[in-house]
């Protein structure tokens, strides 16, 4: 059967108009949908706008929320900002909350339970496979919306959230590294790159980083509004310093370190092209983020024998837990350990191995 769905109003009431090849058969099988009419000024079968009926045609629907509920969703917004809640936050929970709030959009928010919620997980994210932390994203965006904006609490304990993956951190070698960095010919990509190894950046602290965040006198570098909204200090690398000298006099930044075309903010796309050209010119073909410089950071201070307490302060983390992972990937430190079986007598071919 072949059709097509778009949400329509007859009447004053959202309905779901179906639009089929006009045959006996599938007319019979329309006329057997609960709540469906036809419309001779429409010139269309429909149905009512439910979740179940979404559902049932598998469509995207565009739906508008309410003027109130609009509101509603600002003025979460408003109260993120006011308590200093990252730009990428209030990004993420607002559109996170807004996709929970277009499902249940017939229904009044504050008829809405924790059930809701479980369905929403089970019928909308599962069902298309989004990630566990976007499933937890919205549980805390919308836990967040209820208490802050609704004054309502709900019994989100009593949904299970997913367990959360924990993959090892991937990290390149330093001869992998420095074939990066060598094979980007323009001074400003190079530059970019061997800052973000050489202290370990994220890439928003480093497009966020001004002229006057560095220190040449003593040799450090002022990283500010971080993860969790702190500033830290990170050594300054004279090799780094020698490649800032000349980036600077090419290129002249004023504002931000690294700037765009119209003299704003370098944008997060170019900066992950820049990698993906290093890597493709230094004949590396797996995948590699901009995100593993900042691992190889960390895993390269570990083997260099730097304290993880310090590594923990360079990288800005809340708990040495974090940090801690290092140690998983270290090859240093796995090389040290011997294999069990390298102390048995063991016969490979008929010879004795010990």
């Amino acid at each position: 059967m072949k059709w097509a769905a778009k949400k329509l109003k007859h009447k004053g009431q959202h309905r779901i108009g179906i639009y089929f090849e006009n045959t006996p058969a599938l007319n019979a099988r329309i006329r057997k949908l609960d709540g469906v009419a036809w419309s001779s000024t429409l010139n269309v079968w429909h149905i009512p706008d439910t979740v179940e009926n979404r559902d049932r045609f598998k469509i995207a629907l565009e739906i508008e929320l309410g003027a109130e509920v609009k509101e509603k969703v600002d003025k979460f917004k408003r109260w993120m900002r006011s308590r200093r809640y990252s730009d990428s936050t209030v990004k993420t929970y607002s559109e996170a909350l807004q996709s929970f709030l277009k499902y249940y959009s017939l229904k009044p928010i504050q008829e809405i339970t924790h059930d809701d919620i479980i369905v929403f997980n089970n019928e909308f994210i599962l069902k298309k496979q989004l990630s566990a932390s976007y499933q937890n994203q919205v549980v805390n965006a919308i836990k967040l919306f209820f208490y802050t904006i609704e004054d309502k609490k709900l019994d989100i304990d009593l949904i299970h959230r997913p367990k959360r993956y924990n993959p090892l951190p991937k990290v390149l070698a330093t001869e992998e590294v420095a074939k990066i960095i060598n094979a980007l010919d323009n001074i400003k990509h190079k530059c970019m790159m061997s800052l973000i190894y050489s202290a370990g950046l994220r890439r928003s602290e480093l497009l966020h980083m001004q002229v006057g965040d560095i220190d040449s006198k003593r040799m450090q570098l002022l990283i500010k509004q971080s993860k969790g909204g702190k500033d830290r200090m990170a050594p300054l690398s004279e090799t780094v310093l020698h490649i800032l000298r000349s980036y600077y006099q090419e290129y002249k930044p004023k504002n931000y370190l690294f700037e765009g075309q119209d003299g704003d903010q370098y944008s997060e796309r170019s900066l992950a092209l820049v990698l993906k050209r290093g890597c493709k010119l230094a004949g590396i073909n797996k995948p590699v983020n901009l995100h593993m410089l900042r691992h190889s950071y960390a895993t390269h201070l570990l083997e260099g024998g730097t304290d993880l307490r310090y590594i923990q302060e360079l990288l800005g983390h809340k708990s040495s837990r974090t940090t801690e992972i290092y140690t998983h990937v270290s090859q240093q430190a796995i090389n040290r350990i011997q294999s069990p079986l390298d102390k048995l007598e063991i016969k490979i071919k008929g010879n004795d191995r010990k």
